[in-house]
């Protein structure tokens, strides 16, 4: 019975990979899930063997301690290209406030497009982080068709407990390219817009647990909401802005018994739809309830990418913007496992408005548009992903794997006895020559 022998083994992963979801949501973080499908792909030391990097393609990496690693892109003269790049260190990994990536552009030349770097900060905290190389058509520097380089390179703090072999950190790279525009606009970034921080929205808190990475981010809409996180771990959400839309968002951390202090025990990250980071906030944490508020910022607007301040400049296209929540390994120390109970409070303002014509496509084709189902699943939390009926059971009523296999099992006898049945019948009524 090799259908039934498949049903079996696929069930019992699904229910098996619930039942690892269950364990690690009552204590322990869960693993960062990288793109399904993500290519696997061995950086280079040195420019003349660096693997090329596709637009629209997700790899997946390593990167081994103080290591400096190259991959090469192939770029169009009118493209712009945008290359973040995500560094996940192991769990429990020892870790310093400056430790992290850098990642830049180059040119075939040696000449520097860009650089950026992402770092573990007050937290002490293993994460994934997450840095932008960019080439963008109009500036001085690396113009034209050609080759081009994306050098990564680890940070690692040098001194007393550094000098025990690392583990290698995995890396999630997702190159996109944006067109040019149809017609030529101004290069002038937006000089007026409502800074003003707005009042907490109030509400009862709606359940959305958050994804464990960008793939796999929870969206998000306007509202308060609700998730819980144990120590050292991360959640990933996604919230839809079209042009003209302005985002403020906080999240709160609840209290807890214990004593104590945890500098940087609450993280919240903004990041926009090519991965690049636009802000964060961190809180200190005494086990008083404290909110973790973003600094506003301005609605979405093509014209942004002229601006100089980094929460400015990024806020440049439509499309999903990220907000990542991580909950200290550190916490744990004065506080305990939890699970911490934390409050998102998300407010999308302004007016939306069309975008800018481009003369091309981006790759991938939708990265930088809002659909009304994306907005629609922001709101409700209903993604559609039609998973398997039975696994909804066995995660809603928390009936066993056993039995939950004996029910399907007992499903199949039934089915397969009433489909020997009926062809008796059938064949008994045909008529013999």
């Amino acid at each position: 019975m090799p259908g039934l022998c498949s049903l079996l083994v696929l069930s019992c992963g699904t229910a098996a990979a619930y039942g690892n979801a269950t364990a690690t949501e009552k204590g322990s973080p869960r693993s960062y899930a990288f793109t399904p499908g993500a290519r696997s792909v061995a950086g280079a030391t040195g420019t003349a063997t660096a693997p090329r990097l596709d637009a629209g393609r997700t790899y997946r990496s390593s990167l081994s301690r103080n290591g400096k690693l190259y991959y090469r892109l192939e770029l169009g003269a009118t493209d712009t290209a945008y290359v973040p790049v995500t560094a996940v260190p192991p769990a429990h990994s020892a870790v310093s406030a400056t430790d992290g990536i850098t990642v830049s552009v180059q040119d075939a030349t040696g000449t520097p497009c860009s650089f950026a770097n992402a770092r573990f900060g007050a937290g002490l905290s293993p994460r994934p982080v997450t840095a932008l190389g960019q080439r963008e058509t109009g500036k001085a520097v690396c113009q034209g068709r050609g080759t081009y380089y994306v050098v990564v390179r680890r940070l690692d703090a040098q001194g007393p407990g550094t000098t025990a072999p690392a583990q290698p950190w995995d890396l999630e790279i997702a190159p996109v390219t944006e067109p040019r525009t149809a017609q030529a606009g101004s290069t002038s970034a937006p000089q007026a817009w409502d800074s003003a921080t707005p009042e907490p929205l109030t509400g009862e808190p709606r359940d959305r647990s958050g994804g464990t990475g960008f793939a796999s981010a929870s969206p998000l809409g306007q509202g308060v909401w609700r998730t819980s996180l144990v120590p050292g771990e991360t959640r990933f959400y996604k919230v839809p802005l079209d042009w003209g839309r302005q985002l403020h968002a906080s999240a709160e951390l609840g209290s807890a018994t214990g004593h104590g202090y945890v500098g940087g025990a609450l993280n919240l990250s903004l990041y926009n739809p090519v991965r690049g980071y636009v802000e964060d906030a961190a809180l200190g944490y005494t086990g008083t309830q404290k909110p973790a508020v973003l600094a506003p910022l301005p609605p979405v607007e093509y014209a942004n990418r002229y601006a100089v301040p980094t929460g400015v400049t990024s806020v440049r296209f439509a499309g999903d913007y990220y907000l990542v929540l991580h909950l200290s390994e550190q916490t744990a120390d004065s506080f305990g496992r939890g699970p911490f109970a934390v409050t998102l409070r998300v407010r999308v303002a302004g007016r939306a408005h069309t975008g800018p014509q481009y003369a091309g496509r981006p790759v991938p084709g939708e990265v930088f548009t809002v659909s009304e189902p994306d907005r629609e699943t922001a709101l409700t939390g209903n993604t559609g992903d039609g998973a398997d009926p039975v696994m909804r059971l066995i995660a809603i009523s928390g009936i066993g794997l056993g039995t939950a296999l004996m029910l399907m099992l007992a499903g199949w006898t039934v089915t397969a006895r009433r489909t020997r049945r009926t062809q008796t019948r059938v064949n008994a009524q045909k008529p013999t020559a």
